[in-house]
């Protein structure tokens, strides 16, 4: 959500974390001409919608529609050259030459070139233009040149970034990276106009792209419209005529309209509906494994809990066992979640269970409370742990019984946070106003472990430079990512990425809790109802 899109976006989730829509009516679900346009369930966006500063489900689910990249992805994740001829690696895997297919525009009119790539991810990975995808650009040369942003005008370009005419580019890594082929189909790697450089925070709120769908409008904290792009050539082919994304602040508000026909989809089910919603004649159910992980985050460096000391860790692995995922997802969830036993998913190339340190994520009261109580013996801890959640994506049930397992294994002042929406909470994310627990996750931006593992805690991705939102910061876990890019296959990688997480597991920089099915509902009207790799409905297919 990518940062799924963080669900934390999740990142992704990646975001993270899924908020909720607004209210649709039925009415709304098509224009007055009668065209078939889908109404699907939203959160506000967290900023405008421009694609290297979009790292959370309510940007990533438009942006995504309105951005052809070079690559895309089928609803099983797999991937294909859309914008791209061809991505072809030098023998190592540290220089691509990129080659486009001819013909690609903006909805402007102008055309796609290479320029179009190259000027774009420089913009976002120069950290004068603070966007928050811009640690996906760290391996490309050039990149920590343009990380000092006391000497920068924000306009200066990547140096491993070459044009070769309109429709070619070369790009030189500053390492190794096998996965640099899929990562280029995650959104903040989408080709931006030259119109957007004069004015990139108006070009937020009116975007022009170059995907299945184009931009209408805007009503903030009610809707974005999108209507199909008639002069798309790519590989997601929209069966309908738009696709509405209705904002909701109210889960249950939004299953409503699903039964009463006044909204079409959404990738949630409101705890109060996951016992009945499979059962559920007035909706269409969809409930299979999915990819995305949720966890909740405390910050690196807060007292009594700092990652780079023995109490902070042994807190961190007590709050970790303390906590019954078994019961969470059995009595909260009702089945549409699975207990957490790494920081990937299971559908995620080179997953495993059996991880050293997964023992961490298992219950066991006795042995939290000793790490609880050898804390202590360093540093007597009498604060109140507060969980920070957004109120309005269906998360208090779970935060619920988190404080409350915490209370009555370790017997320690823990209290909830609701914050009122989704995007207010990404923001004091942000900006660092947490002063405990938050709630995380995240959704893929493209299909391996590297999207979970670098871009969530890799120190190139910490102090606002990408995902890692808790500012975590480990050497010999970064060393081990350096090490898996420079890996020759995906096999050999993956065993390195499961060495990088056994680091994870012990420091705990988040708190895996559990990996959230494919669970949503579509109107009973809507065809073509499916969900995707990403946990998402596969909006182009649906009609109506």
């Amino acid at each position: 959500m990518s940062t799924r899109k963080m669900l934390a976006a999740a990142a992704a989730f990646c975001a993270m974390a899924v908020a909720l829509s607004g209210c649709g009516s039925s009415s709304s679900s098509t224009t007055s001409s009668g065209k078939d346009i889908i109404t699907a369930y939203a959160s506000e966006p967290q900023n405008t919608l421009i694609p290297g500063n979009t790292n959370e489900t309510g940007g990533v689910k438009p942006g995504d529609l309105l951005f052809a990249r070079l690559v895309s992805f089928d609803a099983e994740g797999n991937a294909s050259n859309e914008v791209a001829k061809s991505i072809t690696p030098n023998s190592d895997a540290s220089q691509y030459t990129i080659k486009l297919k001819s013909g690609w525009k903006f909805t402007d009119g102008t055309a796609v070139t290479a320029t179009s790539f190259t000027k774009a991810w420089s913009y976002t990975a120069n950290a004068k233009n603070a966007q928050l995808a811009a640690s996906f650009f760290s391996t490309i040369k050039g990149y920590a040149a343009l990380q000092n942003t006391k000497s920068l005008k924000g306009t200066e370009q990547l140096s491993g970034l070459k044009v070769v005419n309109d429709t070619e580019f070369i790009v030189t890594l500053s390492q190794p990276d096998a996965t640099f082929p899929i990562k280029v189909g995650y959104l903040a790697f989408a080709p931006l106009p030259e119109s957007f450089y004069k004015n990139p925070k108006a070009f937020g709120e009116k975007p022009v792209g170059n995907g299945p769908y184009k931009f209408q409008s805007w009503t903030h904290n009610s809707e974005i419209k999108l209507v199909k792009n008639p002069s798309y050539k790519g590989n997601t082919v929209a069966k309908n005529d738009g696709v509405t994304f209705k904002i909701y602040t109210n889960d249950q508000a939004a299953y409503a309209d699903i039964q009463a026909g006044n909204l079409d989809v959404m990738e949630t089910v409101p705890s109060s509906a996951t016992k009945t919603f499979q059962k559920d004649s007035s909706v269409q159910a969809y409930n299979k494994s999915g990819s995305v992980i949720q966890t909740f985050t405390i910050p690196s460096n807060l007292a009594h809990f700092k990652t780079d000391t023995k109490e902070g860790r042994l807190r961190r692995q007590a709050i970790s066992m303390a906590i019954n995922r078994k019961a969470i997802t059995s009595k909260v969830l009702n089945g549409i979640g699975t207990p957490a036993v790494d920081f990937t998913s299971p559908l995620t190339p080179g997953y495993s269970s059996t991880i050293k340190g997964v023992d961490n994520l298992k219950y066991n009261a006795a042995k939290a409370k000793k790490l609880w109580a050898e804390a202590d013996a360093i540093s007597k801890y009498d604060g109140t742990l507060t969980f920070s959640y957004n109120a309005d994506g269906g998360a208090k049930s779970i935060y619920d019984a988190v404080v409350n397992q915490l209370k009555n294994t370790l017997g320690i002042k823990a209290a909830t946070n609701p914050i009122p929406t989704f995007q207010e909470f990404r923001d004091d994310i942000t900006s660092r106003k947490m002063t405990g627990a938050f709630r995380t996750g995240w959704q893929p931006d493209y299909p391996s472990a590297e999207n979970y593992l670098f871009q969530l805690y890799d120190s190139a991705a910490a102090d606002g430079n990408g995902s890692n939102d808790g500012d975590y910061k480990n050497s010999k876990f970064d060393a081990l990512m350096t090490k898996a890019y420079a890996a020759t296959t995906t096999a050999e990688a993956n065993k390195i990425y499961q060495q990088a997480q056994e680091i994870l597991l012990n420091d705990l920089p988040s708190i895996p809790l559990y990996y959230s099915n494919a669970s949503g509902v579509a109107a009973t009207g809507v065809k073509g109802f499916e969900m995707n790799w990403q946990n998402l409905p596969v909006y182009e297919n649906m009609t109506k």
